[in-house]
């Protein structure tokens, strides 16, 4: 019994307790593990926002658009080293991910409270936003090129995904929704091209790794992402156009994965961390 005890506990220590004080990235199991924890949690979500009458529309998805940009600044903190352990490890995932989410819905309840629209839960968003870009910045910037560069690959790449989904024949209803997420995901997959390619950065997750390594060049970002993007968003939306709630809690999770690692790329290129 001890050593199963032992075995569990060495277990849990491998695979995601070192991670997290390492920062030593993911590995498989960590990796299966958070995103079925994703999984609950948006299914959590979905029943809560039902519950109180919140609909994820593209207003409310703007609102929150700042959260996103916050959570990833935070994340660059840590990288830079301004907070110490043991505070520095509610700021590496999927600890970071938890303080986040927590803080986002206690400002969205309270808003809602008070002023029963998102001015005031958007109004949050950014000034903690600022905030932290404040602290970062005066860190000093190394790369100030990399945001434009990594905007203008990310809008060139969606532009040319846009154009060409006009010319062939596809089932995709190319809303706003659907081309704000292409867009965060070129976005991460710029950030990521320049960093490995451009700068000598290292990819973290494990199949991307995996899959530069085999190709060469992290170009192969794009190619992958729109791989999955495209097939996943015209399944969203043939099989959830009538189920709004579901459907924009989905898009808004789609866009936190391309978004929030794009801006934490993009912010340790430009302030070389």
């Amino acid at each position: 019994m001890n050593s199963l005890s032992s075995q569990i506990v060495h277990f849990v220590q491998r695979y995601y307790v070192e991670p997290i004080i390492n920062d030593s990235g993911y590995n498989p199991v960590n990796t299966v593990t958070w995103a079925i924890v994703l999984g609950v949690f948006i299914v959590l979500i979905q029943r809560a926002f039902r519950r109180y009458g919140i609909e994820v529309n593209s207003r409310f998805i703007l609102a929150t658009a700042p959260y996103i940009i916050a959570g990833s600044s935070l994340r660059v903190i840590e990288d830079a080293e301004l907070i110490d352990p043991p505070l520095s490890y509610l700021l590496i995932t999927p600890l970071i991910y938890i303080l986040v989410a927590s803080v986002t819905l206690l400002a969205l309840f309270i808003s809602r409270r008070l002023t029963g629209g998102y001015r005031l839960y958007s109004a949050v968003g950014i000034s903690w936003s600022a905030l932290n870009l404040l602290l970062l910045i005066r860190e000093g910037v190394q790369h100030a090129w990399v945001p434009l560069a990594v905007v203008a690959l990310g809008s060139s790449i969606t532009g040319c995904v846009y154009i060409l989904l006009q010319i062939l024949p596809h089932s995709l209803s190319m809303r706003r929704c659907a081309l704000s997420v292409i867009l965060s995901h070129m976005l991460d997959a710029s950030s990521t091209y320049i960093g490995v390619d451009w700068l000598g950065y290292e990819e973290k997750h494990v199949v991307p790794t995996l899959l530069i390594h085999t190709a060469g060049s992290a170009a192969v970002m794009y190619p992958l992402k729109l791989i999955v993007l495209l097939p996943l968003l015209v399944i969203l939306d043939e099989s959830l156009r009538n189920d709004r709630d579901i459907m924009g809690i989905l898009v808004l999770t789609l866009l936190v994965l391309g978004l929030a690692p794009a801006t934490r790329n993009t912010l340790r290129m430009m302030l070389g961390i």
